[in-house]
């Protein structure tokens, strides 16, 4: 979303000239989207409870936090790979980055479980870290799973997280150095 906005006010070539590293440019947004995300969702949480009666008097909050907190590593290295589409297409890489997080989320049990869904996708499920989160805040909350419970679900996270961010920041890098090469840094693309 930030290299949209800054696509389309014209900004993104300052940004690109500021002195701070590229790393702490986008591990800095990351992390506000991380944070600014978990109040959010904490928000949600508080109001659903009042207006619907959900029994959850066994739920492992911090568990559910501490899932979702782990998750997030992994999908701002996600983050970080959607941002070079566009900063590729101005007009074009932003739908495409919400077709890649749409199919995201198809594939890792949100709108049906896993193992009803095909083959092929239950196989793309597995290297998503939406999967695991879901999977881990779901026996948190309904179960009241602590963490060596939600440890199964956690090892993958911490992996995924240790290999999506570098790989997110060297494509990301990629796609920089062509687009400052190839002059698509401007608004009109």
């Amino acid at each position: 979303e930030t290299v949209s906005w800054e696509r389309w006010e014209g900004t993104i070539e300052y940004t690109f000239m500021s002195p701070s590293s590229r790393v702490t440019h986008l591990l800095g947004m990351g992390i506000y989207a991380v944070v600014y995300g978990i109040a959010q969702i904490a928000i949600m949480f508080g109001v659903v409870t009042l207006f619907f009666e959900l029994d959850l008097a066994d739920a492992n909050y911090w568990g559910a936090l501490l899932m979702l907190a782990v998750c997030s590593i992994s999908l701002v290295g996600f983050g970080i790979v959607a941002a070079v589409l566009p900063l590729l297409s101005p007009e074009k890489g932003q739908q495409v980055s919400y077709i890649v997080s749409s199919l995201l989320l198809l594939v890792s049990g949100v709108y049906y479980p896993v193992d009803v869904l095909p083959g092929w996708m239950q196989a793309i499920a597995t290297v998503s870290p939406v999967t695991y989160a879901l999977d881990g805040s779901r026996q948190a909350l309904q179960e009241g799973a602590g963490a060596t419970e939600l440890w199964q679900d956690i090892w993958p996270l911490i992996i995924m997280g240790a290999v999506f961010v570098p790989l997110g920041l060297w494509v990301f890098h990629i796609g920089e150095s062509y687009a400052k090469r190839t002059g698509k840094l401007k608004r009109s693309g």
